[in-house]
């Protein structure tokens, strides 16, 4: 009987795996803010590996006419020595903006056998999505670039929201990001400002929906649903109980975050229960032992479908830098 089986060799036959992306998604626009945040990643890796992505970004971070050389710059940025995990992404801006195909060429000519991913935000529709999506597969074409450049939707129109499991289905996307700013100002005043922050963004209707529906569009396409900023950067407790809201009440599993002090509590609010951390170690362990066929563990049956969650679940736990029982970290992560 073979107990060396790694679980993402049995677990999903005839699907893709479950991409496995830190819980906290940093953003920051510019050169000193961006060497910041690299230092803060090292700073607070877990086993060498860091707990939260940084997005650079060409859309709000650019001035008006500098976009080509902010651009550069982020380009030089992804392949710096810094950059020593290889997890940054860029945010271009949208396909109606004449600077986005020329920020799009920049990165990728420049750094695109390193950049993490591609965020694309302000979509009307689906149709928006593939535009940038075919440019993105060109370029890769042209320069030579043989890996997939996973890529992020923001949705923030009530357009790309009507359509957003479409968008869900699409080459290459790989979270589904929601927008809530700009989300609420394209309801033209319908929506109070109020939304915008908490406990208003998780109880005002419309935009309960949308993050239902984003979440659900995600997850159901087998991808992960991002949930929006914190306004709030002085008290680190919003961030986390924003974040913990977010993955328990909506099922989102990663988070922006705005500001270095917001970091560390989304990566602890998204964090799964201590309990089932350990729950999940034991189970997935006695199941390598079977060769993945069906077991009784404490009085209960479990087979595939129990371990794919527990799996997951365990996965989590060790992208938000949790403490794994020594077994199970040598038997699926070593």
């Amino acid at each position: 009987m073979n107990t060396f089986i790694h679980p993402s060799e049995v677990l999903y036959a005839g699907s893709r795996p479950f991409p496995q992306l830190a819980a906290c998604e940093h953003f920051a626009g510019n050169e000193k803010l961006l060497k910041k945040a690299l230092q803060i990643q090292d700073e607070i890796s877990v086993n060498a590996q860091p707990v939260f992505d940084i997005t650079a970004d060409c859309e709000d971070g650019a001035p008006a006419g500098g976009e080509r050389i902010h651009a550069e710059m982020i380009a030089g940025f992804i392949l710096s020595d810094e950059n020593r995990f290889g997890r940054t992404g860029a945010r271009i801006h949208d396909v109606r903006h004449p600077a986005w195909r020329d920020e799009m060429e920049i990165i990728l000519a420049r750094a695109g056998q390193r950049v993490a991913y591609i965020v694309l935000p302000k979509p009307e529709s689906a149709d928006d999505v593939l535009t940038q999506i075919t440019a993105l597969d060109n370029l890769r074409e042209r320069h030579g670039i043989a890996r997939e450049i996973p890529v992020h939707v923001l949705i923030e129109t009530p357009g790309a929201l009507h359509e957003v499991w479409e968008i869900a289905r699409l080459p290459h996307v790989e979270t589904l990001d929601f927008g809530l700013m700009d989300f609420v100002s394209a309801h033209r005043g319908a929506i109070p400002s109020s939304a915008m922050r908490s406990p208003g963004q998780f109880d005002h209707a419309l935009v309960a929906r949308a993050k239902c529906e984003i979440a659900a569009a995600a997850l159901g396409n087998g991808i992960v649903p991002s949930h929006n900023v914190t306004t709030e950067i002085r008290d680190a407790n919003a961030a986390r109980e924003d974040a913990r809201r977010a993955r328990q009440e909506f099922g989102f599993l990663r988070m922006w975050s705005i500001h270095p002090n917001q970091i560390r509590p989304i990566v602890e609010a998204m964090r799964p229960d201590f309990a089932e951390v350990n729950e999940s170690a034991a189970l997935l362990g006695a199941a390598q032992d079977a060769a993945w066929g069906p077991i009784q563990h404490d009085g209960k049956l479990h087979d595939r479908a129990s371990y794919r969650y527990y799996w997951e679940l365990l996965q989590r736990a060790q992208a938000t830098g949790m403490d794994i029982p020594p077994d199970a970290r040598q038997r699926f992560f070593s």
